[in-house]
């Protein structure tokens, strides 16, 4: 090496030395490739309808593709390319080739097994779409041919480079996509034909029209398209049921008769339009039958009458003609009216709770509990006014609440609040609980009924548990209105969201948009244009107006509210052209006091003024002087199960005083929970807040007997 004289070319011989690692790296990278392609293999799994084999590519082969790729764009990049170049360029162009095949591959054979079962599995699809059938059935074949060949190699390059074989996915991709545009299109007739289908998603919309001619089998979507109706009773002829419907079943089990029966034949979307038309005549018809009887009954037999919906408003309606007859006593001069009515009202309430001590249906429980709710609320609007001095029908207090009536004239049901006035919607509702109305629900809903009433959208904003989107369906409920819930998130496009307010514009329903600034700022300035032309629509009183380069039919009673927690961040400020279409009603945590007091005397406690106010300082010193621990909650949730809890315990051991049920309630409920350094000072609280009182736990010996059984 000396004698060579290489310490004079110093740079010369390390440039070479260099460009000889470099090659060998490069050299050695390739055998990899080689070695790496050649055992690279696609998985088959059975399609289970057709039985072909679908193509499936592991995770580890789309990894080693994408990070081959690179490497090769890298050597490309090198001075030291000159020895490799052609097999590089090779080898870039199969990978290549390689990926392109895998991603159409894929989008195709999605798009087949999506539409196969539609087009091939759809008789009803096949009559109403022949030409797009036909080129499916083309597509079909072709495509089974190719998956069999695939099939036959299953080493990834061999498979891919067959000649033309991306140019034959791309013509039969294109065919898809027309076979999905005219099933959009077809799905967008029904969608028009009945307004309700927008808030189904396209594969339950699918499974109803294939199975519209058997009832039974769309009374599964039925809960997607109405509030509560979930299931259909069959006229039934000798035995076999027929397709006249003659009872609605709601999702918590109450049945009512429709008034006449349901023809449901034909075309799914006229029998469904039918459906509906029943359903609201036949609440309207319970309205009336209940208002003609309600005089000649005692009260207390008379709710057992009717729909647990239609008890509910009867009894709100007859609250507002009774306070309404004392203001005019009032006004004559009788000055103890509404002290007289207030007494009346107690008893009423008392005779509830006697009802809840006693033995009910689950169904009748919950009905009673649910009038006994809004009784209590009537109650205290009645003392409030009688403690404030209010004379008169036309005072602020009593404008501000929502008042029911009956229209003898109109045969049907309004509801009033300020200056605001809505006709009953007559949407069967079920046996549904109510929220209990706190002065803040009082305050939500005269926002957002003024709202409505100024022809805008209502916007609750506020942090997580204060009942934004709780109590804008409450409103709903106390009119009779079908209220649908969407979950936002940053997915939804301006033509999902346009979908949502033309299903809305066409239903005449309401739509509540959770956590509406979780979508992106872009989609909102759209979504503040298609706002605006419904509210216009709304205000020049048309009949058809246009929506997206769309004329569809506009129905006035449309109401749409969002809800925001405006203390996250990465939420989108809504756009200023969007603000100004909605009025915001800012909520804050609610009166939990006055809630476990209402609580209480719809689970049948007469003292639950006093026990509330024990309960909640309970609850409010374990919070600040126990450990935070994950498990713990005392908020809403946990005090309305520990109250479900407590009223149990009373209807099983009627003769306990109700101090030492509730006493019992909190200490048993609470002890399983609560970690051992705790302990003491949960029990030192109750003994503090419910002193001299030791009541024994209640047991079950066998259950015991059996957890110990099965423990050792």
């Amino acid at each position: 090496l000396l004698s060579l004289n290489l310490h004079n070319f110093e740079d010369e011989v390390h440039n070479i030395v260099d460009k000889a690692c470099k090659e060998m790296a490069m050299e050695k990278m390739l055998k990899e490739l080689e070695v790496t392609w050649k055992t690279m293999e696609f998985t088959h799994e059975n399609h289970p309808r057709t039985g072909c084999n679908l193509l499936r590519a592991s995770e580890e082969l789309i990894e080693t593709l994408e990070e081959n790729q690179v490497q090769l764009q890298n050597m490309m990049t090198s001075k030291f390319i000159g020895y490799f170049l052609k097999e590089i360029s090779a080898w870039q162009k199969t990978l290549c080739l390689v990926d392109q095949v895998i991603t159409t591959w894929f989008d195709v054979q999605r798009t087949w097994t999506h539409l196969e079962s539609i087009f091939i599995g759809s008789e009803d699809i096949r009559k109403q779409l022949p030409e797009d059938s036909d080129r499916f059935d083309r597509i079909d074949t072709e495509f089974k041919e190719m998956m069999k060949e695939v099939s036959k190699t299953k080493n990834v390059i061999h498979a891919t480079s067959v000649p033309g074989l991306v140019e034959q996915l791309e013509v039969i991709q294109s065919q898809l996509i027309l076979c999905e545009k005219a099933l959009a299109e077809y799905l967008e007739t029904k969608r028009l034909a009945f307004p309700r289908f927008y808030f189904a998603s396209s594969a339950d919309l699918l499974d109803i029209l294939s199975n519209g001619n058997q009832p039974l089998k769309v009374a599964k979507h039925l809960t997607k398209l109405f509030d509560s109706m979930a299931k259909l009773n069959m006229i039934e002829d000798v035995g076999v049921p027929t397709n006249v419907a003659k009872t609605m079943i709601a999702k918590d089990g109450e049945q009512v008769d429709f008034v006449t029966p349901c023809v449901c034949e034909g075309q799914v979307e006229v029998w469904l339009n039918k459906l509906l038309s029943t359903m609201r005549a036949t609440i309207r018809m319970e309205f009336e039958k209940s208002m003609a009887t309600y005089e000649d009954s005692q009260r207390e037999q008379w709710l057992f009458n009717y729909p647990a919906q239609v008890a509910l408003a009867g009894t709100q309606i007859f609250w507002a003609t009774e306070v309404g007859k004392a203001f005019g006593r009032l006004e004559e001069g009788y000055e103890g009216a509404l002290k007289d009515y207030y007494k009346r009202q107690i008893g009423q309430l008392n005779m509830l709770i006697t009802l809840l001590l006693g033995k009910l249906s689950k169904g009748d429980r919950q009905k009673v509990m649910t009038i006994c709710t809004i009784d209590v609320h009537s109650r205290d609007v009645v003392s409030k006014m009688i403690v404030s001095k209010i004379e008169s029908a036309q005072s602020f207090t009593w404008q501000s609440q929502l008042r029911h009536r009956w229209d003898d004239y109109n045969m049907d049901c309004y509801a009033n609040i300020c200056d605001a006035e809505f006709q009953y919607s007559h949407e069967y509702l079920g046996n549904t609980p109510r929220l209990v109305i706190t002065p803040l629900t009082d305050r939500c809903y005269i926002t957002l009924t003024q709202s409505l009433h100024l022809i805008m959208g209502g916007a609750p904003q506020g942090p997580a548990g204060t009942g934004r989107t709780e109590r804008t369906k409450d409103v709903g409920r106390a009119i009779g209105m079908m209220v649908y819930v969407f979950n936002c998130s940053e997915q939804m496009d301006y033509k999902s969201c346009g979908n949502i307010f033309k299903g809305l514009a066409q239903t005449g329903a309401w739509g509540c948009f959770d956590e509406f600034n979780r979508i992106t700022v872009e989609v909102l300035s759209v979504i503040a244009v298609q706002v605006k032309s419904i509210q216009d629509a709304i205000t020049d009183k048309k009949k058809l107006f246009d929506f997206m380069g769309e004329e569809i039919p506009m129905n006035p009673t449309v109401g749409y509210f969002i809800t925001m927690n405006p203390g996250y961040a990465g939420r989108a400020e809504l756009p200023e052209n969007l603000k100004v279409l909605f009025r915001p009603c800012a909520m804050c945590v609610p009166d939990l006091r006055l809630i476990c007091e209402i609580m209480l005397v719809a689970e049948g406690f007469l003292e639950a003024r006093t026990l509330s106010r024990k309960f909640i300082t309970l609850y409010k010193l374990c919070k600040e002087l126990l450990s935070k621990q994950d498990h713990y909650d005392w908020g809403l949730r946990a005090i309305k199960s520990v109250l479900v809890v407590a009223g149990s315990l009373k209807r099983s051991d009627r003769g306990r005083p109700e101090e030492q049920v509730l006493m019992r309630a909190l200490r048993d409920f609470n002890t399983p929970k609560i970690v051992a350094e705790d302990l003491p000072v949960l029990l030192g609280l109750i003994s503090d807040l419910f002193p001299n009182l030791d009541v024994p736990r209640k047991r079950d010996l066998e259950f015991e007997k059996a957890v110990k059984h099965a423990a050792c």
